[in-house]
């Protein structure tokens, strides 16, 4: 694994052999998402982190999209978080983390995208300026209310069943920064518990989940890392 985020002028480092190479940002989430369906699916592999706002010329010519995550897979390289997970879960042994039902895994897949509206609103709200915009709120607890629902209609503690899988790991990204737009912005960003019941177990479920600890930042953290992007020096190395 390279130690820091690579930048211009660097090279690119050599894969490790029987392994699978990934190309990430620390603080990405899309990027979190490929971290976690490796690591459920306990498949070995190293890591380039890449520095976005300075990305190196060997990534460029590289991978025509620049962007993370990307991974290289027996010199064919794969985009997109989503079609990397089911690429994972598909092509490797072990227990499968999005079900095999073909009809639930296309409800799983809507449930999914339908947290693009969440995640939109997040960084509107967490990137607006040197404090959250408090204005979006009520915009995202309106959308955080289709997955409150959808917890008690799944009757699950978990939109997988009765631990973590797919779809939990999918959209936990965003949900493990809420509390670090709560650190920068005060209590008017608390997400409140009342309206969330089911939401707020899932998370605390979430947090003990092996998987996500293995992968995990913290709230300070987090939170350090957006005002050094609102200032426009994004800080990717600083738990490196």
């Amino acid at each position: 694994m390279a130690p820091k985020h690579l930048s211009v002028g660097s090279s690119d480092v050599p894969p490790e052999e029987g392994k699978l190479r990934l190309y990430s940002m620390r603080f990405c989430p899309y990027a979190q998402r490929v971290h976690l369906a490796l690591n459920a699916k306990k498949i070995p592999y190293d890591v380039v982190y890449v520095n976005l706002k300075q990305k190196p010329e060997w990534f460029l010519e590289r991978f025509p999209l620049s962007k993370v995550p990307a991974l290289v897979v027996n010199n064919t390289d794969l985009y997109e978080s989503l079609v990397i997970a089911d690429y994972l879960d598909e092509a490797y042994p072990g227990e499968k983390i999005f079900s095999q039902d073909p009809l639930q895994k296309a409800k799983d897949r809507i449930l999914i995208e339908m947290f693009n509206k969440v995640s939109g609103l997040f960084y509107k709200i967490a990137y607006a300026g040197p404090s959250p915009d408090p204005s979006l709120l009520p915009d995202l607890f309106d959308a955080f209310d289709f997955f409150e629902n959808e917890l008690k209609t799944r009757g699950t503690p978990f939109f997988s069943g009765s631990k973590p899988g797919g779809v939990d790991y999918m959209i936990w990204p965003w949900c493990e920064r809420f509390e670090a737009v709560r650190i920068l912005g005060g209590a008017q960003f608390r997400v409140p518990k009342d309206r969330f019941p089911k939401m707020f177990e899932w998370n605390k479920g979430m947090i003990e989940d092996e998987v996500v600890k293995s992968f995990f930042v913290t709230p300070e953290q987090h939170a350090k890392f957006m005002q050094s992007v609102v200032a426009g020096s994004p800080d990717y190395d600083n738990i490196l």
